[in-house]
């Protein structure tokens, strides 16, 4: 880089860092960057590339979080060539040698996002402006997603997104600088649907709880268009606000109700706590219209499997990634996250650590840190080797396409890690979509 180059890089940081003080003054003045084709914030001078993991490590998401985070660390070693490589030895096609990114050993820096929008940014902020972050990435809440994928945007600092899953994250608030390998509620529909209809019929009444932000919202969306396609009755959709506990006052309508199918619209502890009361309210126990009553939880995870007990036992949901595939990836990824921590990872590690190594391939394949370079090398990537099939990150919204899994809480489990049966794996012709269904627009890269 020559002299002028890192005198205008030194100057565009400083920009982004002025606006950003402005903007604690006056949060409604624009964040101004400047960027141009040679120089971009936080462009590594040293020996590393410091990465930003921005996890909840405290609020109702805080396991998911401790997970991804566990999982970023082991992706860094791998890249680093530490470690035994884990997916490193069975994505392609894959730039990667383990001795870093071009030329650069990677380091990182944490945050809490406490799964709060307004902490998220500013532990995103923090750790572009004082740590010099090159990328941000992680989350557990499709709202703090989206707040912090809109201020990468504004920063000019790619954003792989973590464990969000409401469709707005690439739909109507997609981002040029942000990409998602987790899938969305669109595709959870799409790949319950007809395992409902099999399991449960056609002639069923519904009743939603629905956890109250963007990912609650999108999913019971896309589980009504869904569920009302095969002729089911929507009862009500009831909101109830994150982190509330106690779900009591909520539940009890649902006896009376008339509905004899709850669809719990809530993740983590949420679901947890939802679940567990709905159980001891006798739901499960309920005949109702002349049906045994059922629960649908249509996001699991394994750790949402573990907190919930016996009460997962035969409910029917979909997730991302599960530790039981069998395919050289899925497997290569277990064997290392279980010697590394004693225990196999969640679908929240699983993405987490797929994305890390993503991103720096596709900065080893463009040959620059430069965000526009690594946005171009990511846009249609096609790749295979790392779960649930070949993968395509597709160019027009940002949205990695694979296959779903549908899974039922085990009746028999063989451990407290064997609690989620695959059901189904859905292909990936079966769950997509036209980009433009969910609307929004991508925007630019600034260079």
């Amino acid at each position: 880089m020559t002299d002028d180059i890192k005198k205008f890089s030194t100057l565009s940081r400083r920009g982004f860092l002025k606006a950003s003080v402005a903007g604690a003054v006056a949060a409604s003045a624009p964040m101004v960057f400047v960027s141009n084709a040679h120089a971009y914030v936080n462009a590594p001078k040293g020996k590393t590339v410091t990465l930003g993991f921005n996890v909840p490590q405290t609020g109702a998401y805080a396991d998911e979080g401790a997970d991804e985070l566990r999982a970023y660390k082991l992706a860094v070693k791998h890249i680093n060539g530490e470690g035994d490589g884990g997916m490193m030895n069975t994505m392609k096609p894959l730039s990667l040698k383990g001795n870093g990114v071009n030329g650069k050993k990677v380091a990182y820096v944490t945050g809490d996002t406490q799964t709060k929008s307004d902490a998220a940014r500013s532990s995103a902020k923090r750790m572009i402006e004082k740590d010099g972050a090159l990328m941000i990435t992680g989350g557990s809440s499709s709202g703090v997603a989206i707040a912090v994928q809109s201020l990468c945007q504004e920063a000019g600092v790619i954003f792989m997104a973590g464990l969000t899953h409401s469709n707005d994250t690439t739909g109507k608030d997609k981002r040029k600088y942000g990409f998602r390998h987790f899938f969305n509620t669109e595709m959870s529909g799409a790949s319950l649907g007809p395992v409902l209809e099999k399991e449960f019929g056609k002639d069923r009444t519904a009743y939603h709880l629905t956890a109250d932000y963007t990912w609650g919202w999108s999913q019971e969306g896309s589980i009504k268009k869904y569920t009302e396609k095969l002729g089911w009755k929507t009862k009500a959709a009831v909101r109830t606000p994150l982190g509330a506990g106690d779900f009591s006052q909520y539940i009890t309508p649902v006896l009376n109700s008339g509905a004899d199918v709850l669809v719990l619209n809530h993740y983590g502890k949420d679901m947890v706590n939802s679940l567990t009361q709905a159980v001891q309210f006798g739901l499960r126990d309920k005949q109702v219209n002349g049906k045994d009553f059922q629960i649908v939880v249509p996001l699991f995870s394994r750790l949402m499997a573990q907190g919930a007990g016996e009460n997962i036992k035969g409910i029917f949901g979909s997730t991302n990634w599960n530790w039981s595939l069998k395919d050289a990836g899925s497997q290569a990824f277990v064997k290392s996250f279980g010697a590394e921590y004693g225990f196999p990872p969640s679908q929240a590690a699983h993405t987490c650590y797929v994305q890390t190594l993503l991103y720096a391939d596709a900065c080893q394949r463009a040959g620059t840190f430069n965000p526009c370079g690594v946005i171009e090398a990511l846009e249609g990537h096609k790749f295979d080797g790392a779960g649930n099939g070949p993968t395509e990150y597709r160019a027009d919204d940002h949205q990695c396409f694979k296959d779903v899994l549908v899974v039922r809480g085990n009746q028999n489990p063989s451990s407290q890690f064997d609690l989620l049966e695959v059901v189904q794996q859905v292909p990936r012709k079966q769950v997509e979509y036209p980009a433009s269904m969910l609307g929004g627009e991508l925007g630019s890269c600034k260079a």
